[in-house]
């Protein structure tokens, strides 16, 4: 018998050896939507009437962990919160940190339910009987810390796109 010997679901050598690249490109794809999702908040941040009828309401791009070890366990005890941070599980018996395989998958982009400001305006086309118009729920200078973390992710996932290719050129030379 020659050779190592793996399990049946293990994935091939040249498909873990690509996987670097995966997990740094749905990262990448995550952080991008996040940022246009955030460029679309603050554009809104002083609509008051949508097709809806109220004022606009803020959105968020909803994420979780994706992945799998190389021999097929499901990644199920890594969670990614709304913001972009990751908290990933540790190896377990048997694993390497470096053998975790996974990702981020978007699961959808959902609305904040809380309420935004209400302003005293009587004039204001969309003001209440009581003069009071209901504006969004975006803060512009929290949309902005969100962008500048999505920007810093993205920016984190792309150079690990870019070592993970220069290490996968440096293989192919030897």
């Amino acid at each position: 018998m020659t050779g190592p010997i793996r399990p049946p679901d293990s994935p091939a050598p040249q498909r873990r050896m690509f996987s670097t690249l995966g997990v740094a490109a749905s990262g990448l794809s995550a952080q991008r939507l996040r940022m246009e999702t955030i460029a679309m908040n603050v554009a809104n941040a002083e609509t008051t009437r949508t097709e809806a009828g109220g004022p606009y309401r803020r959105r968020v791009v909803e994420m979780e962990a994706s992945g799998a070890t190389p021999f097929g366990g499901v990644l199920d005890a890594a969670r990614v919160d709304p913001g972009g941070g990751s908290q990933g599980r540790a190896p377990t018996a048997g694993e390497t940190a470096a053998s975790i395989v996974g990702g981020v998958r978007v699961t959808g982009i959902a609305e904040d339910p809380t309420e935004g400001p209400l302003v005293y305006e009587p004039g204001h086309p969309d003001a209440n009987a009581d003069g009071y118009v209901r504006y969004p729920n975006v803060r512009v200078t929290d949309e902005m810390v969100d962008l500048m973390d999505a920007r810093r992710l993205y920016e984190a996932n792309a150079t690990v796109f870019q070592a993970a290719k220069a290490m996968l050129r440096h293989a192919i030379d030897i």
